[in-house]
């Protein structure tokens, strides 16, 4: 079974695989919009725009606040928090591989020399 917090990275993974999404994403980390304003830079209708919304609302990434007939989206960080921690520890695992290589390259270079 998988467990809640792999099931969470996926669908946040999931959600950035989009370049839209990302884009979007990128537009509600400056401030938050309205759907009207993450549709505009799109040459996609407000239905599909909604679509994508509603992957980032499942992921957890997007906080959508209603006022009377507007839609107000807002970016929550826990989940990009979330999945940073995930990213940041792979980042270790191959900083340490890559500087055991370059170790490994100087000793055989030395002995080149």
């Amino acid at each position: 079974m998988i467990n809640q917090n792999e099931e969470s990275l996926n669908e946040i993974f999931h959600a950035l695989a989009n370049d839209t999404r990302r884009d979007m994403v990128r537009m509600m980390a400056m401030e938050e919009r309205t759907v009207s304003e993450l549709a505009e830079p799109f040459d996609m209708s407000l239905a599909a725009i909604s679509k994508h919304l509603k992957v980032l609302e499942r992921a957890n990434l997007v906080e959508r606040v209603i006022n009377g007939r507007t839609h107000i989206c807002r970016l929550k960080t826990e989940s990009l928090s979330q999945a940073t921690e995930w990213l940041n520890f792979y980042e270790k695992f191959w900083s340490k591989r890559f500087d055991l290589l370059e170790s490994e390259l100087m000793k055989a270079k030395r002995k080149e020399h």
